[in-house]
């Protein structure tokens, strides 16, 4: 309350315009938008070097504070983190800009390589090139394991959050929100009573060095007019945008039935929206259990192969989701055309996917000065995080499995299942291509872009020779 106080004092930052020319805005966050490659930590540094070092518009704290609000949040954190900075600088549109902004050059580009990957898939090269985009994924994805890990399981508890949630996905199926919701209650609970080990925290750090200082920043360390807390703005924003979520996926429901492709996307990708936490590998995780062993949209292969679309292309990595709509439209398409049902399932997919980001910052933002330094909520986000970590693990496994072995079978041992490989089905190309994509990102040190595409060029030559 004493930051709203204070905030009535006149400033740079206390108008009722915009902080910076929007359009000017329009070019930096369409600049941000394409260069944002390399998962979520790459587009927080690129927006963190862009917004705060190079055209100073907001400080560092002001920066953070923003990032670990998102990081509580379902869905990914650096489109949420955009659209929260554009709402700071040039209000409500500002917001909708710079969200739209950061998806438009993945959704563009992935739906260009969804179009040929069902037209041309068959094709030496382009088989090729996804073998060589596989398995330097699974290599990506163990790189995620250990950089997450080593950020997030600070202590024995954090460990064993990560060890449980491995162990009721991998070996008992639990639902992976099940999994969340429970770590978050405990975490929750955990760092309200103050208890040491629930004070991790998380988020990523954008750099280190000198910062910028929230005053000598454009935007100044008040809060803007338009940024202070208003209920009733919140609750109309707020309103529009569910209804502009929700409505279309209950017209789906009452016009098509429950179980129309489209339905089922409208359905399971807004469930994903309210219950994915911890950034896009577990994203990736829960849809990987759900799209190819539920509803058998894909084959765990072609995960992948939407996952090296997403990696190579700009835009937040849960891209790949719209991967996924595109070929459960174009495999389900009933009347229509099967081309045009992919295209409008990827197009729905997107829209349920990414319009709650900008539900979830336009309701929250103006109030989450009250939230700063607030230890149950921290503890909730540490424990999702380390539980997250066993989730990305089963994911890499997973993954391996599938990747590595041409063959793999299910048995039960009580009430486990696992998923065991058949040994003498092992893919040795599969596997030397993997070391090799491994050995470029932990000894090399090569970007993540370099090694998928130099591994797709081995893919490639593999398939053309032999």
């Amino acid at each position: 309350m004493a930051d709203l106080a204070k905030s009535s004092v006149p400033s740079r930052s206390a108008s009722d315009g915009d902080v910076v020319p929007l359009s000017e805005a329009v070019k930096v966050w369409a600049r941000v938008a394409a260069l944002s490659f390399g998962g979520p930590a790459g587009q927080i540094a690129v927006m963190h070097r862009i917004v705060v070092d190079e055209k100073r518009w907001i400080g560092e704290h002001r920066f953070l504070h923003a990032l670990n609000y998102c990081m509580l949040l379902p869905g990914p954190e650096a489109h949420q983190l955009a659209i929260y900075i554009g709402w700071l600088l040039n209000k409500t549109r500002g917001g909708m800009i710079a969200g739209l902004l950061f998806v438009l050059p993945g959704f563009v580009s992935i739906l260009a390589l969804s179009y040929i990957y069902v037209l041309f898939g068959d094709v030496t090269v382009i088989e090729g090139m996804f073998f060589g985009l596989k398995c330097a994924v699974l290599a990506v994805v163990v790189q995620a394991v250990l950089r997450i890990g080593s950020r997030a399981l600070k202590n024995r508890v954090m460990v064993a959050f990560a060890a449980a949630a491995f162990v009721a996905i991998f070996f008992l199926h639990v639902p992976f929100p099940l999994i969340v919701i429970g770590a978050g209650v405990i975490g929750y609970f955990g760092g309200r009573t103050g208890v040491a080990a629930f004070k991790v925290g998380g988020g990523h750090r954008p750099g280190s060095g000198k910062i910028l200082e929230d005053r000598d920043s454009v935007l100044g360390e008040e809060i803007p007019l338009h940024a202070r807390p208003n209920l009733a703005w919140s609750m109309k924003t707020s309103g529009a945008l569910a209804a502009l979520w929700l409505l279309p996926v209950a017209v789906l429901l009452l016009m098509l039935g429950p179980d129309n492709v489209f339905s089922k996307i409208g359905v399971f990708f807004s469930q994903m929206a309210v219950v994915t936490f911890g950034g896009a590998y577990a994203v990736l995780a829960y849809v990987a259990q759900e799209a190819v062993q539920q509803f058998g949209w894909l084959r765990p292969g072609e995960m992948l192969d939407g996952l090296g679309m997403a990696e190579t292309t700009p835009g937040p990595l849960i891209m790949v989701t719209q991967f996924v709509g595109f070929l459960a439209g174009y495999r389900d398409a009933g009347a229509l055309n099967p081309l045009t049902a992919a295209t409008l399932a990827a197009i729905l997919t997107t829209w349920v996917t990414f319009l709650p980001s900008f539900l979830w910052i336009f309701a929250g933002a103006p109030f989450i000065e009250r939230m700063r330094g607030n230890m149950a909520l921290t503890g909730a986000m540490s424990a999702i995080t380390a539980a997250v970590v066993g989730v990305i693990l089963n994911l890499a496994v997973w993954f391996g499995l599938h990747v590595l072995f041409a063959e793999v079978r299910t048995i039960s041992v009580g009430r486990l299942f696992l998923e065991v490989p058949v040994v003498s089905s092992i893919a040795w190309p599969s596997l030397a291509l993997t070391v090799l994509a491994a050995l470029a990102i932990f000894r090399l040190k090569l970007s993540v872009i370099t090694t998928l595409l130099v591994s797709a060029g081995l893919g490639i030559g593999w398939r053309v020779l032999v």
